[in-house]
C-alpha cells in the first residue's frame, strides 16, 4: 500500500475576512504552479439566505513553494461570476480543474442549478484566463458537458489532464436519486472524455471503477497522476444513506490502469484514512494529487466535505 503522511489543515476558510462570499467551506482543492507560489483553487460559500439556501463561488489561495503552510495570499473575487436567470451555473461553481495550455488557462467547472423535486442539477462549463488564472471568462452561457440519454443528471466533479497531446476529463455521472428518509440523495459514478482541443469531447459512456460498499455506492473526485509506468487513480466514495457521519461517510479509495480505460480498484493500496480526532475524524474526500520539487502531496478535504478547510499530506515512497 502507499502511505501518505498527514501534514495538517493548511486552509481555513472561517480565518478570512473582508469577502463576504467566503465564509466557509473551502472544496475540492485543485492546483496550478507557478515558479515560487503553488496556486490552489478551490469552492466556498457564503452565507446561506433568508430560506437557508447557499450559493456557490470558486476562488484561490496562493501558497509559498518552499512552504506550503504559508499563505501569501487569498483571492481578492471569485474567479467566476454565476450564470444569469435559468442558465445552468445560476447557483454555483463548484468544483472547478484547471490547466496550462499554451499562454491561457482552461478550466473546466461544475455549475448548479435548483430543482423541484430534487434539490438540484449539475452540467460542466468551461472558461479561459488570459490573467494567469485570476479570473476567468465563460465559453458561453452553457455547459460543455451535460446531461444525455444515458447520464441523465448530475454531470459534475470534473478532473482535467492531459497524456501524450491528448484531452483527458473525468467526471461524474448521477445514476439514480434515491429517497432517504424524506431527503433526495444522489447516487454518482466516475466517468470519462476525451478531446483532441479541451473543448469537443467524446464520452465514454460507461462507468470506469467498480462499486465496492455497495451497489449504490457514490463516487466522486476521480484525480489521475502518472508515475513508473501506469496511472493512478485517487477518488472518493461513500454509502448512499447516513453519509453525513463518520460510519457512512467519505474514504479515498485507489484504482490503476495501463491504458486510462481500463482500471484495477484496490482501496487498501490508497494510505490515507480518517484520523482518530481532529478536523478530519469523520472523512477524508475530493483526493488532488500534485508534485512540488520533487515530492507527490495529497490535497484532501475532512470533515463535512470541506466546510472547515483543507489539508495536505505527502507521499512516503513512491507511486507504483
Amino acid at each position: 500500500m502507499f502511505k501518505w503522511k498527514k501534514l495538517g489543515k493548511v486552509f481555513t476558510p472561517q480565518e478570512v475576512t473582508g469577502r463576504s462570499w467566503l465564509k466557509e467551506f473551502a472544496q475540492a482543492p485543485a492546483t496550478l504552479m507557478f515558479e515560487d507560489f503553488v496556486r490552489v483553487y478551490f469552492s466556498c460559500r457564503p452565507s446561506a439566505d433568508e430560506n437557508g439556501q447557499y450559493v456557490s463561488y470558486s476562488s484561490y489561495v496562493d501558497l509559498d513553494r518552499s512552504d506550503l503552510f504559508k499563505i501569501r495570499q487569498v483571492a481578492k473575487k471569485p474567479i467566476l461570476v454565476l450564470g444569469g436567470l435559468g442558465e445552468f451555473d445560476e447557483f454555483g461553481t463548484y468544483p472547478v480543474s484547471v490547466i496550462r495550455h499554451g499562454d491561457n488557462i482552461h478550466a473546466y467547472y461544475a455549475g448548479w442549478t435548483r430543482c423541484e423535486s430534487v434539490p438540484f442539477n449539475v452540467a460542466i462549463g468551461g472558461a479561459i484566463s488570459c490573467d494567469e488564472g485570476e479570473t476567468f471568462t465563460k465559453l458561453g452561457n452553457g455547459p460543455l458537458l451535460s446531461y444525455s440519454p444515458d447520464e441523465p443528471f448530475v454531470i459534475s466533479g470534473p478532473k482535467i489532464r492531459r497524456f501524450n497531446d491528448k484531452w483527458y476529463l473525468w467526471y461524474i455521472a448521477g445514476r439514480k436519486w434515491k429517497l432517504v428518509a424524506g431527503r433526495a440523495e444522489p447516487v454518482y459514478k466516475i466517468r470519462m472524455a476525451t478531446s483532441d482541443d479541451g473543448w469537443h469531447w467524446i464520452k465514454m459512456n460507461r462507468d470506469l471503477i467498480e462499486s465496492r460498499i455497495e451497489e449504490d455506492e457514490a463516487q466522486a473526485s476521480p484525480d489521475v497522476f502518472y508515475a513508473n509506468g501506469k496511472y493512478h487513480m485517487f477518488f472518493c466514495y461513500r454509502y448512499s444513506s447516513l453519509f453525513r457521519g463518520r460510519d457512512y461517510g467519505y474514504r479515498i479509495g485507489y484504482a490503476s490502469s495501463a491504458n486510462l480505460t481500463d482500471w484495477v480498484r484496490d482501496d487498501s493500496k490508497a494510505g490515507i484514512d480518517v484520523s482518530e480526532e481532529g478536523w478530519d475524524a469523520e472523512m477524508v474526500s475530493y483526493p488532488h494529487v500534485f508534485e512540488v520539487d520533487g515530492k507527490i502531496y495529497l490535497a484532501y478535504l475532512g470533515d463535512q466535505v470541506g466546510r472547515y478547510g483543507f489539508g495536505l499530506a505527502v507521499l512516503d515512497g513512491t507511486l507504483e
